[in-house]
């Protein structure tokens, strides 16, 4: 028999026709770089679970957004981490919460860089849940009016777009209702719409000091196992006013990142998450994998699976390789 006439290694002789044919393609500005602020540090520390990413003083923090910023990446995601908790986290809506006052200092440092603050009361609670507890679980209703306030603080901080993660029921419709309340109609809220009850978060509650002291999050999180439930939580978040949606984590849901992104058509996060940077840190310092090409390609794999932004730890290293 005759050799087919297609050969499909035409197009990859070359490292110009491969660019030329490239389908999907990956640029600091798909990148959100995430920041931890900490109260009272006067510095920055190390986070061992994380190497290369550290504990941030306010200062500190302008200095990383304008080193972000340098490198074109073009929005950095603020958690903050208070000095003192409380049962109800009343510190996510002071006034002059970490969060808060970080936002502030970098608006007026680097006005032009996005700055997204996330909304959630694990950092902030003494018991580490995402919500109030009452009868020893998280009160969902009680939790979404705390929410909203934190989300109206952040935004009277100079917050450029909300991104609520605690995965209560409602939460998006009703923060949307308090900022319009509150003359914040221009703030957009970027959505954890998907956000699954990972092993992948460990180094994160290490960074954050986010661990709950008993239980799990199982009972407000997603299910691992469960697909079509992402699609659900989704579409309902965009009935409630979401503007961009996130799924968490990144890589090991890949097939949940195509299928929100092809269901909804919305514009779409995936948050490539600190166990994920964690592992490729970790295997790359072994010397078992090449840290440069395996980084690139898993980010090329998120945003070929349909996510238009990536939040991810790796997004200042990433930048300056696509230089």
């Amino acid at each position: 028999m005759p050799f087919p006439q297609t050969r499909m290694r035409r197009l990859r002789a070359t490292p110009a026709l491969r660019g030329l044919v490239r389908e999907t393609e990956v640029a600091p500005s798909d990148f959100v770089y995430p920041m931890f602020v900490v109260d009272g540090l006067e510095a920055r520390r190390p986070i061992a679970a994380m190497p290369g990413i550290d504990h941030l003083s306010v200062a500190e923090a302008v200095r990383e957004t304008a080193e972000a910023a340098a490198l074109g990446v073009p929005a950095v995601l603020l958690f903050g981490v208070p000095a003192e908790k409380d049962p109800e986290g009343s510190g996510a809506w002071d006034e002059d919460g970490i969060v808060q006052l970080a936002t502030r200092a970098i608006k007026r440092a680097h006005p032009e860089t996005l700055v997204i603050a996330d909304v959630c009361l694990c950092e902030y609670t003494d018991h580490g849940h995402c919500g109030v507890l009452r009868g020893g679980s998280v009160d969902n209703d009680a939790t979404v009016e705390l929410l909203a306030r934190t989300a109206v603080s952040q935004a009277r901080a100079g917050a450029d777009v909300i991104a609520p993660s605690d995965m209560m029921d409602g939460r998006v419709g009703a923060i949307r209702a308090a900022l319009d309340d509150e003359g914040f109609t221009d703030v957009p809220i970027m959505a954890y719409s998907a956000k699954f009850a990972s092993a992948f978060y460990g180094p994160f509650r290490e960074a954050a000091g986010s661990t709950p002291a008993f239980g799990d999050r199982r009972t407000y999180q997603m299910d691992p196992a469960n697909g079509d439930e992402a699609l659900r939580e989704a579409q309902l978040d965009v009935e409630e006013g979401a503007d961009v949606l996130i799924v968490k984590p990144a890589l090991p849901y890949l097939d949940v990142v195509s299928r929100v992104k092809q269901a909804t058509g919305m514009p779409l996060a995936a948050y490539n998450v600190s166990g994920e940077y964690a592992m490729l840190k970790a295997a790359a310092a072994a010397g078992f994998l090449d840290e440069r090409a395996t980084v690139l390609e898993a980010l090329t794999a998120i945003r070929r699976a349909g996510a238009d932004l990536i939040i991810t730890y790796h997004a200042k290293d990433a930048a300056r390789w696509l230089q």
